[in-house]
């Protein structure tokens, strides 16, 4: 019975024990010109945890999908603080 037990746990994928991805909105300032979602696009890709953005010049916004186990808002709103500040959208 243990064997059994231990035989279904190793064949879990490690993907199974992962928080599910999260989607947050980000009011995004200063994007002022059609090349500022590019820098603000490349500085949220380089953080750890987040695998998909999309910004959007005319809201001034960004749609940030990410791994709550690797990052956080809070994190993601520091990014853009490099010129371009934003806050999470509620």
């Amino acid at each position: 019975m243990l064997k059994l037990l231990i035989a279904a746990l190793v064949a879990l994928p490690l993907a199974a024990l992962a928080a599910a991805p999260k989607t947050v909105t980000l009011d995004v300032k200063n994007m002022t010109c059609e090349l500022c979602p590019i820098t603000v696009k490349k500085s949220l890709e380089k953080v750890s945890g987040v695998s998909g953005v999309k910004v959007d010049f005319d809201k001034k916004t960004a749609i940030v999908t990410y791994d709550p186990d690797k990052a956080q808002p809070e994190r993601l709103t520091k990014t853009t603080n490099a010129g371009y500040p934003s806050t999470v959208q509620k």
